[in-house]
C-alpha cells in the first residue's frame, strides 16, 4: 500500500472515531440533562400537599390516565385546556367521583346540567370538580384526597366521558 492511501485511510478512521466519540458524548449529555427528575413514592407520601397538572386538548384527551396521591393529602389539581376550541364546542372539566358511582349514569345526569357546566346539582357522587373551560383556559381545584382506594375521574361535557376518563389512586 502506498504512503498516500495509508494517510487517507488513517485520516478517515481518525475523523470517524472523533465523530463517534463526539456523538456518544452528546447523546449521553442530552440524556443526562433532559431526563426528568421523578420523585420516588416515599417522598410523595410525606408531602402534605401535592400539585398535579392535567392537560386536555381538542381531541378529547387528558394527558394522564392515572393519578396517584396519598390519603389525606391536600391535592391542588390544575386543569389546562391546550386546545383552541371554545367551551361551547369542546369544553373540558375534571370530575372526581365517589367510589361505586356508575360512570354512565353520572354522565347522563351531567348532560342535563348544561346551565351548571355539566355538573349535576346533586353532588353526592362528586368528591371534587373544576369548572368547565375552553381552549387556552386553565382552572384549579383544591381538595383533600379521600380514603385509600381507586376512584374514577372524567370530563362531564356531553360525550366526553367515554374517552376522557382515568383512575385516581389513593394509597
Amino acid at each position: 500500500m502506498n504512503h498516500f492511501k495509508f494517510k487517507q485511510i488513517f485520516l478517515l478512521l481518525a475523523i470517524s472515531g472523533t465523530f463517534f466519540v463526539s456523538c456518544t458524548k452528546t447523546q449521553k449529555n442530552e440524556a443526562t440533562e433532559e431526563a426528568p427528575i421523578v420523585a420516588n413514592t416515599e417522598d410523595l407520601s410525606k408531602q402534605d400537599t401535592i400539585k398535579i397538572t392535567l392537560n386536555s386538548n381538542d381531541k378529547m384527551q387528558y394527558d394522564l390516565s392515572e393519578i396517584d396521591v396519598y390519603e389525606g393529602q391536600t391535592v391542588i389539581l390544575t386543569l389546562h385546556h391546550k386546545g383552541t376550541m371554545p367551551k361551547a364546542a369542546m369544553g373540558h372539566n375534571f370530575v372526581l367521583l365517589t367510589q361505586g358511582t356508575e360512570i354512565s349514569t353520572f354522565a347522563n345526569d351531567a348532560v342535563k346540567a348544561s346551565d351548571n357546566g355539566y355538573i349535576p346539582t346533586d353532588k353526592t357522587n362528586i368528591i371534587a370538580n373544576t369548572e368547565l373551560i375552553g381552549g387556552g383556559e386553565t382552572t384549579e381545584v383544591t381538595f383533600n384526597a379521600p380514603i385509600k382506594g381507586t376512584y374514577d375521574f372524567l370530563c362531564s361535557f356531553p360525550g366526553h366521558y367515554s374517552i376522557m376518563k382515568g383512575k385516581f389512586n389513593v394509597k
